[in-house]
This record gives C-alpha cells, sequence and structure tokens, in this order.
C-alpha cells in the first residue's frame, strides 16, 4: 500500500506534472517585417540580456530568474536559477 504524506492528502494533484514557460521577452514587428523573415534574420526583443526571465504557468507569473548554462554531463543546455518567487501557498 502506497503512504499518503500530508501533502497527497491535501491536494491529490500534488504528483502531477506542470508545464512552465520561460519567457525572455516579447518582439513587436511590423508584419511587413515578419514576412520578409529568413535563416539568419535578428528580431530585437523589449528586454536587454541582463533583464531577469519570467516563468509562467498559463498566464500565471510564479517566478523570475536569471537563465544560465548547466555544467558537468548536462553541460549546454540552459537552467534557470530563481531570483523571484511567488506565494503558491494558496494555488495558482
Amino acid at each position: 500500500m502506497v503512504e499518503q504524506t500530508e501533502t497527497n492528502v491535501k491536494n491529490p494533484f500534488s504528483q502531477v506534472p506542470i508545464e512552465i514557460t520561460i519567457s525572455v521577452g516579447k518582439a513587436r514587428p511590423l508584419v511587413k517585417d515578419l514576412l520578409k523573415l529568413q535563416s539568419d534574420s535578428v528580431l530585437p526583443l523589449d528586454r536587454n540580456i541582463e533583464d531577469p526571465v519570467e516563468l509562467y504557468v498559463g498566464d500565471k507569473l510564479i517566478a523570475r530568474g536569471e537563465l544560465q548554462e548547466m555544467d558537468g554531463g548536462q553541460a549546454g543546455q540552459l537552467a534557470v536559477r530563481l531570483t523571484e518567487v511567488a506565494d503558491l501557498k494558496n494555488g495558482l
């Protein structure tokens, strides 16, 4: 028999995976410029490289952080180091 922790008893969805979207910025090109996009085109964003990225679940902002590269066996893979986290105790 599987032992249920206090968290699982309170929230049966606590073991369900959830997708988090990481937003690095937005682009607002004109339609004529969008139609000209091709390989090697550069699309300017509304943020600077040192600005934090934002983490969303659906349309709810849940955290901010900094992009980093993983080390070791996962070298080259992107990761996010969280710098701010919303209070999620009452749910999303």
